[in-house]
């Protein structure tokens, strides 16, 4: 079954404590918090305080994405903040297998995000160290982008890399995830589906979250 990460980027801030409630009730499967400094994109979103008081309330795994310059300096913070998968991107970081033996060895699940035009097989050494893929179906920064389709193609070609290299890390998309494109990325491979706008605009977001994992059956 497909898993989905409802994205805290297109929550109520002003209501978050009730919006972490509702993934926790819901069949999503984990919490996405994306981290942005301003610099790497142009946003600037929350911090450790924040994330702290959200996995002391939350009852998913939260996966945080560090969409910040040089994320290998924060290892140890994003795990004092209750982090159970650190997220960075490959175009952040100039050694990036340094910075995941780091995120393992703080205890938690390394994962690499991929820009759009990044090519998957900038992971080909590195894949099998991975507990997680990210693939930006958008390009990262501000949520409600429209989705870029050849993530499509790039998402099966991921998946041959994983199978090829015997790796065993799953496969995350990230923007412009719904109803329509929801059965394409599954198909070609995807394990989990994260949805920020599609789900905290809906009348229903715990409806929302069900109707993704349906379509996607």
């Amino acid at each position: 079954m497909i898993q989905i990460a409802p994205s805290l980027l297109s929550a109520d801030f002003a209501r978050l404590g009730d919006e972490v409630a509702m993934v926790n009730s819901s069949k999503a499967s984990m919490i996405h918090i994306d981290v942005m400094d301003g610099m790497f994109v142009p946003n600037i979103s929350i911090g450790f305080p924040v994330i702290r008081s959200i996995a002391a309330i939350a009852e998913k795994p939260l996966d945080v994405h560090m969409m910040v310059c040089d994320p290998g300096r924060y290892v140890g913070q994003v795990r004092d903040a209750g982090a159970d998968i650190m997220n960075v991107h490959w175009e952040a970081c100039t050694h990036i297998d340094s910075v995941v033996r780091s995120i393992r060895d703080a205890g938690m699940r390394p994962a690499v995000t991929l820009n759009p035009a990044t090519p998957v097989m900038m992971l080909r050494d590195i894949i099998c160290e991975l507990d997680m893929v990210l693939l930006m179906s958008v390009n990262p920064g501000f949520g409600g982008q429209k989705f870029i389709p050849y993530t499509v193609k790039k998402t099966r070609e991921l998946r041959q890399l994983i199978q090829d290299s015997g790796s065993q890390a799953v496969i995350e998309i990230d923007g412009g995830v719904n109803l329509t494109t929801a059965p394409a990325l599954v198909e070609a491979g995807a394990d989990i589906l994260v949805a920020g706008n599609y789900v905290f605009s809906a009348p229903d977001p715990r409806a929302a979250i069900c109707d993704l994992i349906e379509i996607s059956e």
